[in-house]
């Protein structure tokens, strides 16, 4: 580790800081319908698609109105997949996509996972990549700030179980959030030098006098909604670690603010929200500590190196000439300081891009991003999707705080009863039950052991890091396991389904049933939710819920590889 390494980290720290409060802002206008300056084209919007924006819909409707336009999007991401050999834009000829990555791919791109069994510039025309899996880039994410204003709205306000408008939350985040944003991040990074054309494939001769061919396409503004609406599908199959998709410090410094930066400002536009400023607060403290955390194991594990590398004559130690440590699976021009912060925000939030290689991370080092996604993807989060699962574990903490005292536990003059714990456990049961039962039925099969490229535990960690990023719709990847298989294509799909939709009802029924509860006056014995204390057992809660359910797996993988490697032992 090096003192340039911790200023880059602590630099970054301190620029979303001060971004927070300001996205937040911006943030809450959007959503309490003050943010109006495209008044005219989202009153066009409502009146063609006829909705009624005045409608404040039950929570049911609004969790139907969210399926339906998944459903619906996604059987016709999947169509045009099938068809993309005979649509427009194609100047490659790319043939259809084959039926079951078509469908993991759709699946994939509709729950804003973005997990990629392909290479996007040898399988993906320009078309599919403009109108169907950047469509989705911008709508998923919608839909998941969407479903995270609603859930305020439910704390926040006694209702009769309404929580708004599902059509209008998803218009304006689309509208006045990401759009918008799109266009100045996309600018920022051509003027770079990210790639965005419309250009055939380049063949290029190399200065050695062999052939090239460069792949072109219109990269820089799909890269902005990648990042700031937390998707994560590259444009090309390395992602952001390659030169078009992330050619500079500055576009990486950019990308990796982009992931962070409406999170952040949700969760103190929830505070907000609620009419506790300092809630929110709180809950940015927690998430803010479980980040820092993660990210100083990971520097500290990849600027260590590996004691093999070491042992066979490799350079670790890091100097004036060399970066040390392992840089193995690394650009170069990032270094392993920027690596590991990219890591380990990308798997914080529901993101996935990456620009380095999770697989050729150390044990610890790779750790992380498996716990994280493990964790829920609640340390910032995707956009939306975040703030709801650290709200789940709120409604747990509280609860518990409540026991702990013999009280009927409450949150911000809301009673926690029966059926809010229900549907706050099972919001937490399904993510460990996707991910552990498919991962062990994958192990125990013939299918799912033909795609593994590495034997012992570190295949079992592929395998297990495969199922946390598509049921957590992260989309990264270990790369050691080959996904596009009709097994995998099937069942990550069916992991990308599970992670968004048999967890967002849930928490929309939570939503709709604290909007049904009457505000009640804090007493004596009512658990606050702005002190160290709470963060300190939101922290705690979040970490031994995580622990008790994945370690044993986490000791198969990664564990054991660390053992291994301290051992000086090939894994």
């Amino acid at each position: 580790m090096t003192v340039n390494g911790w200023l880059q980290i602590l630099f970054y720290s301190a620029i979303l800081l001060a971004v927070t409060k300001p996205v937040g802002i911006y943030v809450l206008k959007v959503y309490d319908g003050s943010m109006r300056w495209l008044a005219p084209i989202e009153r066009i919007i409502y009146r063609v698609c006829g909705v009624d924006p005045d409608e404040d819909q039950h929570w049911t409707r609004y969790a139907a109105a969210v399926l339906v336009f998944s459903a619906v999007s996604l059987l016709v991401t999947y169509f045009a997949l099938r068809l993309q050999s005979v649509l427009p834009l194609n100047p490659a000829h790319r043939d259809a996509v084959p039926d079951r990555q078509a469908f993991e791919t759709a699946a994939s791109f509709t729950t804003n996972t973005n997990w990629q069994s392909y290479s996007g510039e040898t399988m993906m025309s320009y078309f599919s990549q403009m109108t169907q899996l950047a469509f989705h880039n911008f709508t998923s994410a919608a839909g998941g700030m969407a479903a995270a204003v609603a859930l305020a709205r439910g704390v926040s306000r006694r209702s009769a179980g309404k929580l708004g408008n599902f059509w209008v939350d998803l218009t304006r985040g689309t509208l006045y959030l990401f759009i918008p944003m799109c266009i100045v991040l996309a600018l920022l990074f051509v003027q770079q030098g990210m790639i965005q054309n419309f250009h055939p494939y380049i063949t290029a001769t190399t200065v050695e006098g062999a052939k090239q061919v460069l792949a072109m396409g219109p990269v820089a503004s799909q890269e902005a909604i990648k990042e700031l609406g937390t998707n994560g599908g590259g444009f090309f199959n390395a992602n952001s670690a390659h030169p078009f998709e992330n050619p500079t410090p500055w576009t990486n410094f950019l990308q990796i603010l982009a992931i962070f930066i409406i999170p952040a400002g949700l969760v103190y536009a929830y505070g907000r929200m609620v009419k506790n400023a300092r809630h929110g607060w709180a809950i940015w403290a927690a998430m803010f500590i479980l980040f820092f955390s993660g990210v100083a194991t990971a520097y500290w594990a990849e600027a260590r190196g590996n004691p093999i590398h070491a042992a066979r004559g490799v350079d670790v130690v890091a100097s004036a000439t060399n970066p040390g440590g392992n840089m193995e699976g690394k650009e170069v021009r990032f270094g392993i300081a920027n690596s590991a912060l990219y890591a380990t925000i990308t798997t914080d939030a529901s993101c996935g891009c990456v620009n380095s290689m999770h697989d050729s991370f150390t044990p610890i080092g790779g750790l992380v991003p498996l716990v994280n996604m493990q964790l829920g993807e609640v340390i910032y989060g995707g956009v939306g999707a975040g703030l709801y699962g650290m709200i789940m574990m709120v409604v747990l903490t509280v609860f518990i705080a409540g026991l702990m005292v013999g009280r009927t536990p409450e949150y911000l003059g809301k009673k926690i009863q029966s059926r809010e714990v229900r549907m706050a456990m099972l919001y937490v049961l399904v993510f460990p039950a996707s991910i552990l039962l498919f991962s062990a039925v994958s192990v125990l099969l013939p299918a799912g052991l033909k795609g593994l490229n590495n034997a012992g535990p570190h295949g079992f960690s592929e395998i297990l890091y495969a199922f946390s990023s598509t049921t957590a719709n992260n989309g990264s990847a270990f790369a050691g396991l080959t996904g596009g298989s009709y097994y995998y294509n099937t069942t990550l799909g069916l992991a990308t389904l599970i992670g968004r939709f048999a967890m967002q009802v849930p928490m929309l029924a939570l939503a709709g049933f604290l909007a049904e509860r009457k505000q009640a006056p804090e007493t004596a014995g009512t658990f606050p939710v702005t002190t160290p204390l709470f963060v300190v057992l939101l922290i705690g809660v979040i970490l031994i819920v995580g622990a008790l359910t994945f370690f044993p797996a986490l000791a198969l993988g990664p564990v054991v590889e660390h053992l291994l490697m301290g051992a000086g032992k090939l894994y």
